[in-house]
């Protein structure tokens, strides 16, 4: 078993990402679930979708028991470097235009972009059949 004092960065951790070899970040600590892929109740592509980040929100989304925390101490392997993760992202909404209850204005902007048009046409047409019918 490696020394569970030694202390990995993101990038190498990130290594180990596949079926044949893969490790975790849960809480801090560095854990190589390579053996227990098979064994794990939520299948292995749970696991391998977990790796290369930290995996604390997600291994704690889904309320494991004690039991299997207590399971986990068997894999543990080292501690992450806390500087090489990256900090969460917090979520910003877009920006939206303001708040119009009534919409009135842009209500009438679009009336008119029709209507304006419509009746410059209908002047023309109505100017060339005058003009037509006094000539």
């Amino acid at each position: 078993m490696a020394d569970k004092e030694k202390i990995y960065t993101l990038e190498q951790v990130s290594e180990h990402n596949t079926s044949k070899d893969c490790w975790l970040i849960i809480s801090g600590k560095v854990y190589d679930v390579t053996k227990f892929l098979d064994e794990h109740p939520g299948g292995d592509e749970v696991l391998l979708s977990a790796t290369g980040k930290d995996a604390t929100d997600d291994f704690e989304d889904v309320g494991h028991s004690t039991t299997a925390k207590n399971m986990m101490e068997d894999y543990c392997v080292g501690l992450i470097d806390a500087s090489t993760i990256p900090e969460k992202q917090t979520y910003v909404p877009p920006k939206q235009p303001a708040y119009n209850p009534d919409k009135t204005t842009e209500f009438l902007v679009k009336v008119l972009q029709f209507l304006v048009p419509l009746a410059i046409l209908g002047l023309a047409i109505a100017v060339r059949i005058y003009t037509k019918s006094n000539a």
